[in-house]
């Protein structure tokens, strides 16, 4: 076992989390402090990564965003008027999310009435639901990143990290900062496995974030 991971055996898989980041006290920052992922550090236009569409985990996910997208109220969907126009898609394959004045179209900037942020995000809170429900999976499990690699006998190795500025493509060589670098995010009050333990458990399973809370608690 590397010993800078901590592995957790299920069915047909074996997951690899990092430990040090799941101890650690990064926390988004987004709306104080966070600077962005443009070149050049923007924290006054309130964007965190939202400054590209977001990519869409195939059809199902794109049916589901697209579908929660016509059920946002307009009061709280500043770029509603662009989504009924042009949808919230950046072309035909529906792929990814499109960019609407400089962001992803579901982003309200800091001044919109009906609220800053995430415009699905906030649909879901209105509508008692988690987040989790309505976003696109790339923004719900940022800053987690999973590697999934085949390994013998049909089973798989997927290793739960932190995303990397690799992780963001050609997009990341440009990025004037990336929120798990240096210590900026490592302010937090809890240890990333208790502050992002809805996310963890949607993406590893109930029985083996059970465990994995068990080991690193």
């Amino acid at each position: 076992m590397d010993e800078g991971f901590e592995e957790v055996e299920s069915g047909g898989t074996t997951w690899r989390f990092d430990r040090e980041f799941l101890r650690s006290d990064w926390t988004c920052i987004w709306g104080r402090g966070c600077l962005g992922v443009r070149p050049e550090p923007a924290e006054q236009l309130g964007q965190g990564c939202c400054s590209f569409g977001a990519v869409l985990d195939g059809d199902d996910e794109a049916r589901t965003v697209g579908a929660l997208a016509a059920t946002l109220d307009p009061a709280r969907f500043e770029h509603h008027a662009a989504a009924v126009e042009g949808g919230v898609f950046a072309d035909g394959d529906r792929r990814a999310t499109r960019v609407v004045g400089g962001a992803c179209v579901f982003l309200n900037s800091p001044d919109f009435a009906g609220g800053a942020g995430c415009a699905l995000h906030l649909g879901a809170l209105d509508s008692g639901e988690s987040p989790i429900d309505w976003k696109p999976s790339v923004c719900w499990q940022l800053p987690v990143h999973v590697d999934f690699q085949p390994a013998e006998d049909d089973t798989e190795v997927a290793t739960v990290r932190r995303w990397s500025r690799a992780d963001w493509g050609a997009e990341g060589e440009t990025m004037a900062w990336c929120c798990t670098e240096g210590d900026r995010a490592y302010v937090g009050d809890r240890p990333v496995i208790e502050s992002l333990a809805e996310e963890l458990e949607a993406i590893v399973g109930t029985e083996v974030f059970v465990e994995l809370r068990r080991r690193l608690g």
